[in-house]
């Protein structure tokens, strides 16, 4: 399926519903966004792996051990 969108001043576009729903994109969401032989690529990321987690920890840390019982007190679920 193809179809149009403008570009803003802010360089920021509107992805039709058309496409939302194909795609069953929810918000807030994440999209990998690639350029390619003149070509802008826009990927939706459905999943975060725990390596993510794990490197938004990282800076709670500060080389502690963490308490596995406790990790859910660590977590950032703002920008997820």
């Amino acid at each position: 399926m193809s179809t149009y969108s403008a570009i803003t001043s802010k360089y920021q576009i509107h992805i039709p519903k058309e496409i939302r729903k194909q795609l069953m994109l929810t918000k807030p969401g994440k999209a990998k966004i690639t350029a390619m032989e003149g070509k802008i690529i826009i990927e939706p990321v459905t999943k975060t792996s725990l390596l993510d987690l794990a490197k938004k920890l990282e800076k709670y840390t500060k080389g502690k051990d963490i308490d596995i019982d406790n990790i859910r007190d660590l977590i950032d679920y703002s920008d997820l």
